[in-house]
């Protein structure tokens, strides 16, 4: 691994440790700003708004750095996440802190940028793995954050948004002084270019593309499932406590991890990244049936490697994906994906929660059931490809 990688990937578990530093005080902190005890919408709302402005900006922070270079557009989001946080910190208000939320989500929109700087560096035959490692990372940063973030919070209610200042500030200052520039500036932009529906229209002109880009939505929108009703399934179907919770949401986060770093590439290297998403889409829906059926808990943890083998399967769609336009469109394309990720974000809790709030008097296992339903809708995609030719990349 090139050092500019090495420092792509220390930057992410940096923001993935700065988000999650603020998860556990949030709550707390619009109740003390909003002087009230009922969030009510209020709390979904403001969930929902970083999904919805990384939705718009993702593309457009994808597309500027097609234009300008990864280089400027990520040291932008950073200088912009850094001063989001103090703001933030400061916020007397609850409206003041929806407006440094927006910002927060369109900060955090660069991702697609990173993906992008990934793609330029990357053989196409390694892209699975990196992703993987992408992915990795960023799940390090998220176990970490909100343990982080809950010591700090409880010595004051303010100081996790100053860590997460400070850590997107050292965040900024590795990419200056370390990250050279990808990509060949492109001036083939257009005022369209910027629109977010404007961009999904143009993924969906590629024929091959579409289906999975399909494929790309289910397999986050099943994901979903998990982080949605694992604590209220737990607790219903097995009575766990706040502790087995906890060890099961960090072991989980360790597992996934590893798949993505250690399993995703080298399976995807070997046997192509369409067997590798199937492989992938096999175990996680393996997992979600046995998990429905279910009657103790320990089954949950006997499961967790089924689930995070599971976890190879965007990787592997992601490098896929990635080799169906130029170097010229990595930022668009990235940014299309990442918007389809923010759409799957916002609605998929919605409807999840809702399904299982209707039926886990009678059946608490049904949505688990429903996810590895959907998860079929992707073999008929996968299969045909895969066996005849497992690397073959996307015409145009």
């Amino acid at each position: 691994m090139n050092r500019a990688l090495a420092i792509i990937f220390a930057t992410v578990v940096l923001s993935a440790v700065g988000i999650g530093l603020t998860m556990p005080i949030i709550p707390q902190l619009m109740r003390e700003v909003g002087h009230t005890t009922d969030l009510g919408w209020k709390f979904g709302a403001f969930t929902g708004l970083y999904a919805l402005m990384q939705f718009i900006f993702s593309p457009i922070l994808g597309v500027l750095s097609d234009r300008f270079g990864r280089r400027p557009i990520l040291l932008l989001s950073l200088a912009g996440a850094v001063v989001d946080y103090l703001f933030m910190a400061m916020a007397p208000s609850l409206a003041l802190l929806f407006a440094g939320r927006a910002i927060a989500g369109i900060t955090g929109a660069s991702m697609a940028v990173t993906s992008a700087y990934i793609a330029d560096v990357t053989p196409e035959d390694q892209r699975a793995r990196r992703y993987g490692q992408l992915g990795a990372c960023f799940g390090i940063g998220f176990i970490i954050g909100p343990v982080i973030g809950g010591l700090l919070g409880a010595y004051w209610l303010r100081a996790p948004f100053l860590a997460a200042a400070a850590m997107n500030a050292i965040n900024l200052l590795l990419t200056w002084w370390l990250v050279k520039e990808s990509h060949t500036r492109s001036t083939d932009a257009t005022p369209a270019s910027y629109n977010p529906l404007a961009n999904l229209r143009w993924a969906a002109s590629f024929k091959a593309l579409l289906p999975l880009l399909g494929v790309y939505v289910i397999l986050v929108l099943v994901g979903e499932i998990g982080g949605t009703i694992w604590v209220l399934y737990g607790e219903d179907k097995f009575s766990w406590d706040a502790l087995t919770i906890g060890i099961s949401l960090a072991g989980f986060g360790a597992f996934h991890a590893l798949a993505q770093a250690f399993v995703a590439g080298p399976i995807a290297e070997r046997w192509g990244e369409r067997r590798a998403m199937l492989i992938g889409i096999v175990s996680d829906g393996t997992a979600y049936v046995l998990l429905a059926l279910a009657t103790s808990g320990w089954v949950a943890f006997a499961l967790m490697p089924l689930f995070c083998v599971g976890g190879i399967g965007l990787p592997a769609l992601q490098s896929l994906v990635s080799g169906s336009v130029g170097s010229d469109q990595q930022g668009k394309l990235q940014g299309v994906l990442a918007s389809c990720a923010s759409i799957a974000s916002v609605i998929g809790p919605v409807g999840i929660s809702a399904l299982y709030f209707a039926s886990r008097g009678a059946f608490p296992g049904l949505v688990w059931l429903v996810g590895a339903g959907l998860y079929t809708l992707c073999l008929p995609v996968l299969w045909r490809k895969a066996t005849t030719a497992p690397n073959s990349a996307i015409p145009e």
